[in-house]
């Protein structure tokens, strides 16, 4: 196996894109940065995000059974570094972002582009994170979107190996 410090080197390369997940199960609501999402299937339409195993996200769209992919503005970044950590809601704010609720409960961001909701079909557990794949049962877009953020609009880096090489 190669290097940890070239494994992270090479998978940061990767052009992932950033976006809120929206999660939620009864009263507890978050939202959570991520950079590992794909879509997976035409016929359905299925979205595959990546979610670490111990994150708070984990717990609520297992619960909850769904969860919205917002995506955000390159302009506009300082909100993933707001939710590399659980959220706070204050009324329809999730860490002071105006959010609505989805056919499926879940949080939408006012402020996203572009945003998909998708019901949970299929999870994957491959170790450190678990694969959701869910279908999309509602989406929007802005009237002039521009392109979405991705890592290389920020200095954040997720992937490879756990730092320290673990």
């Amino acid at each position: 196996m190669p290097e940890p410090a070239l494994i992270n080197r090479v998978t940061w390369m990767i052009p992932n894109a950033l976006a809120l997940v929206g999660s939620r199960s009864g009263d507890e609501w978050n939202g959570m940065t991520t950079s590992w999402i794909t879509q997976l299937s035409m016929e359905p339409v299925i979205i595959g995000i990546g979610v670490d195993n111990k994150a708070v996200t984990h717990r609520l769209i297992s619960r909850g059974g769904s969860f919205s992919v917002n995506l955000w503005s390159p302009g506009d970044t300082r909100v993933f570094v707001k939710f590399s950590k659980p959220a706070r809601k204050d009324g329809m704010m999730l860490n002071r972002r105006p959010i609505r609720e989805g056919v499926t409960g879940v949080p939408i961001f006012e402020e996203a582009i572009a945003w998909m909701e998708c019901e949970v079909r299929r999870t994957i557990d491959f170790g450190t994170h678990t694969l959701f794949a869910g279908e999309l049962v509602a989406a929007g877009v802005t009237d002039h979107p521009g392109r979405a953020a991705w890592m290389g609009d920020t200095r954040m880096k997720y992937g490879g190996v756990k730092r320290g090489g673990h």
